[in-house]
């Protein structure tokens, strides 16, 4: 198969593992029985070596897809001359007795005839263990079963399956209101018949679960539906046993086709838990909320004050970053990495993420216990003593560590919502104090971070280069954006950072990050804009581009991680928390402001 562009996919998944579906009915990417186990599929990252399970008409065709409305189920609908079919895609998700969410490590795929007569052809090709080894494939009475050493999984037909050249293939016609239905189960050592499997019954639970946290998210407006959407799609990256949610679903999706700039997102950044938090509280939904500020106080309360930036979804190390040299890449987009070795860097700026998220917490009658206040002074006392120190900063650069001016910022930002908490609750133990350091920090980035010649609070305090962070300083409240450093520095972003309108990170040209090429314009980064521009009253400017941004979304309502700013082709891993979090808080302040 040749690849496919990012926006061709869409997502199914449980709220344990997921799956991306191809707007061809493809999977080609899915890691089983957990979003960080090694893969099943992979095509996506080799389109020779990476497996995929497809099913398609064996004639020419047409092909759009959809989610039924409200709901992370997915429906591909292919037209061939003399008929069509719907394929139904969805991992199991409801609410079962006592209510605990249902943990079904299964996929399952529901082929219908809605008109005339079509023949299709389905080839499943499982290429486990991010296709390390071989996959044994053995044919059943009722299906097949794919395995490595100990790990196994099944696949349940209606109908007949046959084995070619190691895949499992089976080519069959289906007449008007006829179904044919596919169940892939980990963990199975056979297939069962198929109607024990209960695929209608577990679809119409399915929707009714995904219908239900959608009417939740109340919102109205022009981009309600962007929201929403944005609303399920977190949903699908949270990780239900431990509360974690992931960056993205995917690993090494590159930045730049052609480039090295390829990670893997599979893990919970304090950083992406905090500003999910929050944009649940700006939604109005408190428990949700409290769900969040559990998990962040579970991993902080497990490290201290020590906690590193980010964890795999049982709150431990992720495993070594590793390159998966017998893959492609994306496009031939390589090194294929597993494991994130930012784990290990010091990030000054989570404090701030923290106590935003903490602070935001208890503005809305979050209940802060004695032992959780002490937790949280920790990390304010840890903001306090180590901001003086170079960082990696909030891109987790490889060159370096710098004095970020972010890092800074987001440490007097953890004081000073850590002062706002103390306030609050009654604890003035250490005010004075966080109120002094406060001063101290303050006083530091406007003489350090301040650069006279670019007119422009820079990257770090060492260069002249501009960094999209800068646009936080009053989104944090640092300075408010009516001040003359803070709307300059705003114009010098736009000037030397943005393309075809779309925010990059930073120039990667004057940027020490440790690696070599460029990158797509960082979305998030783009949505910031959006907000900054709003508060500047430059209403109608921030509507056009929020939606533009908005616009970059696939057909699904999906965002990458990036998008090339010169084509408008997605980039990066997908779909990206931090994109769609940028589509809710932005939203939200679009809907208030016109």
């Amino acid at each position: 198969m040749a690849y496919k562009p990012i926006s061709d996919y869409g997502l199914i998944g449980n709220m344990h593992s997921c799956a991306l579906v191809s707007i061809d009915a493809s999977i080609d990417w899915c890691c089983l029985p957990r979003f960080d186990s090694p893969s099943t599929f992979a095509a996506i990252l080799d389109d020779v070596k990476g497996g995929s399970f497809s099913v398609k008409p064996r004639s020419q065709f047409t092909s759009h897809q959809t989610y039924i409305p409200n709901t992370n189920v997915l429906k591909t609908t292919f037209e061939v001359d003399g008929g069509s079919a719907d394929v139904i895609d969805f991992m199991p998700c409801y609410i079962q007795k006592g209510n605990r969410l249902s943990k079904f490590d299964q996929i399952h795929r529901i082929v219908e005839c809605t008109k005339g007569e079509i023949s299709l052809e389905v080839l499943f090709d499982p290429k486990m263990d991010y296709a390390r080894t071989g996959t044994q494939v053995t044919l059943t009475r009722l299906g097949v079963v794919a395995q490595i050493g100990h790990d196994k999984i099944a696949l349940a037909s209606s109908i007949d399956l046959s084995i070619d050249n190691g895949s499992v293939i089976s080519n069959f016609t289906m007449k008007s209101g006829e179904r044919s239905i596919f169940v892939l189960s980990y963990g199975s050592t056979k297939p069962m018949p198929i109607y024990m499997y209960k695929s209608e019954e577990k679809l119409v639970r399915t929707i009714d679960y995904w219908e239900k946290k959608a009417e939740d998210c109340r919102v109205s407006g022009p981009w309600s539906e962007a929201i929403v959407r944005s609303y399920l799609v977190l949903h699908l990256l949270v990780y239900s046993p431990t509360g974690a949610i992931i960056a993205a679903p995917t690993t090494s999706l590159p930045e730049e086709i052609g480039g090295e700039r390829n990670w893997d997102y599979r893990y919970a950044w304090l950083r992406d838990a905090s500003l999910t938090l929050n944009a649940f509280i700006h939604l109005g939904h408190k428990d949700e909320g409290a769900a969040f500020m559990g998990w962040l106080l579970n991993v902080c309360d497990k490290c201290g004050a020590k906690a590193q930036i980010l964890y795999d979804i049982d709150f431990h190390d992720p495993q070594e970053e590793t390159n998966l040299g017998h893959l492609s890449g994306y496009c031939n987009s390589s090194p294929v990495r597993i494991g994130n070795g930012a784990y290990a860097q010091l990030q000054l700026d989570v404090f701030g993420e923290v106590l935003e998220a903490a602070h935001n917490y208890v503005s809305i009658g979050g209940y802060v216990s004695p032992k959780t206040w002490r937790l949280l002074e920790s990390f304010v006392d840890a903001a306090c003593t180590t901001w003086r120190q170079p960082d990696s900063g909030i891109w987790e650069v490889r060159g370096g560590p710098f004095h970020f001016n972010h890092s800074k910022v987001m440490c007097w930002v953890a004081a000073d919502r850590g002062i706002k908490i103390a306030e609050t609750l009654g604890y003035n133990g250490n005010v004075d104090s966080w109120r002094s350091t406060c001063g101290e920090i303050r006083k530091d980035i406007l003489s350090r971070g301040w650069n006279t010649q670019k007119k422009a609070f820079t990257q770090h305090y060492d260069t002249e280069a501009l960094d999209a962070s800068v646009l936080l300083m009053p989104l944090f409240g640092f300075l408010p954006v009516s001040d003359l450093k803070m709307r300059s520095t705003v114009d010098r972003v736009i000037i030397d950072l943005t393309k075809n309108g779309l925010v990059r990170r930073y120039d990667t040209s004057k940027t020490d990050d440790g690696l070599a090429g460029s990158e797509g314009a960082f979305l998030w980064c783009s949505f910031w804009l959006v907000r900054v521009l709003l508060r500047l009253g430059r209403t109608d400017e921030a509507k056009v581009l929020y939606e533009r941004l908005v616009g970059y979304s696939n057909h699904l309502g999906l965002l990458s991680e990036m998008v090339d700013p010169t084509s408008g082709e997605m980039l990066g891993n997908f779909p990206q928390a931090l994109s769609h979090l940028g589509i809710i808080v932005a939203g939200l302040e679009m809907t208030s402001a016109v």
